[in-house]
């Protein structure tokens, strides 16, 4: 099985044939050159590979190879290779695009993890460039629940088996994964699409009045009660209700609910008449209904004819920068600005964050970030003056050395946003000597200049 493609530049003939060896036998499909000239008549948008460069070569070093590669093709993951380098080197490397800088001699062990973990970046990118382009075309299920994990692909391909069935369905998800938005698309994919689209949030309404909400009222049914008034039941008659925290919901309505899925039939209060309806209700909850003692088993057993589960954002991190790029593109577009770019370093942010408000929060984000133009992500993100906690950066279900590489990359860049790119003074916060502090920053493709004050930056550029 073939884990990637890699274009291999470098002009020495005994390291050429070891190294493209070594890659082949790791399981890599590899292409060799022995001059950038020859590398680049390989290189076009086409090509679905990366790159991996010797930097001293005669003609155009490594470095030069590396801007006009991704020129070529942006954001092309690029390894350079050299005997050569030092950190300051490296630093400058990174900070101009390079994804790894490895210096000979290297363990092929390294290079290979190297160029394992650039080929999966290239090959999410190439998928987020087909989605993009698929959501620019098309008008489905793809351009409303958008993502390329295999979890939202599941979840595309349940919902429109829901939809055909036309059955009562439960969405479970934590807060802010979307769960009214699977319930319009249940509705807008269902043959009840031309029909009323109803959502009632159970624990918005106060007990006083949710009865009234749902069921309505005749004139003179209580106090206040100055006419009649039709509610959410009779509505949505031929579409669909969503009721969305339906855990929270009283006990007694939970039995009017039961009655009404059973007979088809409601009652306005301070009516005796009864009046059919024909909908499909959709609840959504947070909690596990089937063992939430105060919800009634016999009313799940009625709804839980078919179930949808909504994955937390922190466990498709895969589809992270896409959702990120399209409402940052969606607000730009908005309030008529310019499509901001987003930085390797911000994708690597935003990847590590745990997103506790999931896509809701992800959106609030994004949009600030399109429409402030100047804060990174990490300042966005981080608070301004609080802690950095390791609950917010790490995923526990992720591998031991994976979460201590997450952490460590959030604490460092934590440091560098709070001295706002100040080396010594991260060095003095972290106790960190400096060639320390360089390999970290470099392992992380952490860059000072993404960290800078506006006053630094400003004096920089003069």
């Amino acid at each position: 099985m073939i884990r990637g493609e890699v274009l291999l530049v470098d002009d020495d003939p005994l390291i050429r044939q070891s190294t493209e060896q070594w890659l082949t036998m790791s399981g890599f499909a590899v292409t060799c050159c022995s001059t950038a000239h020859e590398a680049l008549s390989h290189l076009s948008m086409e090509f679905g590979g990366i790159l991996v460069s010797d930097v001293m070569m005669p003609d155009i070093d490594g470095l030069e190879l590396m801007a006009q590669a991704q020129a070529r093709i942006p954001n092309l993951p690029v390894i350079l290779i050299t005997g050569h380098g030092d950190v300051d080197m490296a630093i400058k490397a990174v900070r101009d695009g390079a994804y790894d800088f490895i210096e000979k001699p290297f363990v092929p062990e390294r290079l290979a993890e190297a160029v394992h973990r650039a080929c999966e970046k290239r090959q999410l990118m190439l998928e987020n460039v087909r989605l993009q382009q698929n959501l620019a075309t098309q008008s489905g299920l793809d351009t409303r629940l958008i993502g390329i994990s295999p979890s939202l692909q599941k979840l595309r391909s349940d919902l429109l088996k829901c939809a055909e069935l036309d059955t009562n369905v439960i969405i479970y998800g934590e807060t802010g994964t979307g769960k009214e938005l699977v319930a319009q698309c249940l509705h807008e994919f269902s043959k009840r699409q031309k029909k009323p689209f109803v959502a009632l949030n159970c624990g918005a309404i106060p007990e006083s009045l949710i009865e009234s909400e749902l069921f309505g009222h005749e004139s003179g049914a209580f106090t206040g009660a100055t006419a009649k008034r039709i509610g959410k039941f009779e509505y949505a008659d031929g579409g669909t209700l969503l009721l969305d925290e339906i855990e929270s919901m009283p006990h007694h309505l939970q039995i009017k609910l039961l009655r009404t899925l059973q007979e088809g039939v409601i009652e306005r209060l301070g009516s005796n008449q009864q009046i059919p309806v024909d909908l499909r209700i959709v609840a959504a909850s947070k909690a596990d209904l089937s063992i939430d003692d105060n919800f009634r088993q016999d009313l799940f057993y009625r709804l839980n004819v078919s179930t949808l589960y909504l994955p937390p954002l922190r466990e498709r991190t895969e589809d992270i920068p896409l959702l990120f790029e399209h409402y940052a593109r969606l607000a730009a577009t908005q309030h008529s600005r310019e499509p901001r770019r987003i930085s390797g370093q911000d994708v690597r942010t935003i990847q590590q964050y745990r997103w506790p408000g999931n896509v809701r929060e992800l959106k609030n984000i994004a949009v600030r970030y399109a429409l402030d133009g100047e804060q990174s992500a990490a300042q966005l993100l981080y608070p301004q003056q609080g802690e950095l906690t390791h609950e917010r950066f790490v995923d526990t279900s992720l591998p031991l050395a994976v979460q201590v590489a997450n952490f460590e990359s959030a604490v460092i860049q934590h440091a560098l946003m709070t001295h706002q790119g100040n080396i010594k003074a991260v060095m003095d916060m972290l106790d960190l000597p400096r060639r320390t502090l360089n390999q970290k920053m470099a392992k992380y493709d952490l860059n000072r200049s993404d960290f800078l004050s506006d006053a630094e930056r400003e004096t920089q550029s003069d």
